[in-house]
């Protein structure tokens, strides 16, 4: 069958049909993205969100559970000295406990929380967020450095995978809902997008402004589906996987 000219063409050849827009569009660099599992990302972005919102409210009042009160940050107490001291494994082990309990140290820690926290339960700057959040959680993965079978003191380690452990498992999810927009659905990713801030710089959210509509068709949904939508995407239409084919 041959390809007119005008007729975007996919990577796998096959061409776009196009059907009219819908209201529901969660921007994923042109892949296909159903309405129910933008809700489940929202969702997943609302709860990563909340374990490390929920990790810088209770050390810094106290709430009984992690942290008691009387170490709370308000009251004097440090958010690192007690991790960061108690590092007995690894390469970087004299490292930690020589920054354990410094002031510097408490501030970025609990910064890093409060804003990857806000940044997911609201949906902005999602992309900011999955870049702090993964250098805090390798940080925290080298502090406790699972692949050690035995601590400096020559006890067990207790590591129970020598590699992936849940600080790298929540590193990928923070990317996950970056890479997937998961701010626009029941979050404030579109409102983010628009801000001239974002608008003048492509880092702060994947790709660019999701509403910049450079050069990118509008938003459809696929054949046969109207609770599917396929994404516009804001890059520039010299890009290849946009580009259109000759006719043979």
């Amino acid at each position: 069958m041959a390809i007119r000219q005008d007729e975007p063409v996919r990577l796998n050849g096959s061409v776009q049909i196009p059907t009219r827009p819908t209201a529901d569009v969660t921007p994923a660099r042109g892949t296909v993205v159903g309405a129910a599992t933008a809700k489940f990302l929202a969702v997943f972005r609302v709860a990563i969100g909340f374990v490390f919102l929920w990790a810088f409210l209770d050390k810094t009042f106290g709430f009984g559970y992690a942290t008691p009160s009387a170490k709370a940050w308000i009251n004097g107490g440090s958010p690192t000295k007690g991790f960061l001291s108690a590092v007995a494994v690894g390469p970087f082990e004299s490292t930690f406990h020589a920054w354990a309990g410094a002031g510097w140290a408490n501030w970025l820690f609990m910064l890093a929380l409060l804003g990857v926290g806000i940044a997911l339960t609201l949906g902005v700057a999602l992309r900011i967020a999955a870049a702090s959040g993964t250098v805090l959680m390798l940080m925290m993965w080298a502090a406790e450095w699972p692949l050690a079978k035995v601590t400096s003191a020559g006890e067990p380690s207790m590591s129970t995978n020598p590699i992936v452990d849940y600080h790298l498992i929540y590193a990928l999810a923070l990317i996950t809902a970056a890479l997937l927009y998961a701010g626009n659905t029941w979050g404030f990713g579109k409102l983010w997008a628009r801000l001239p801030f974002v608008q003048r710089n492509r880092w702060p959210t994947p790709g660019g402004s999701a509403s910049s509509g450079q050069g990118c068709p509008s938003s459809s949904a696929t054949a046969g589906s109207c609770d599917t939508v396929r994404v516009s995407c804001p890059w520039p239409a010299h890009r290849p996987w946009a580009a259109t084919r000759p006719a043979p």
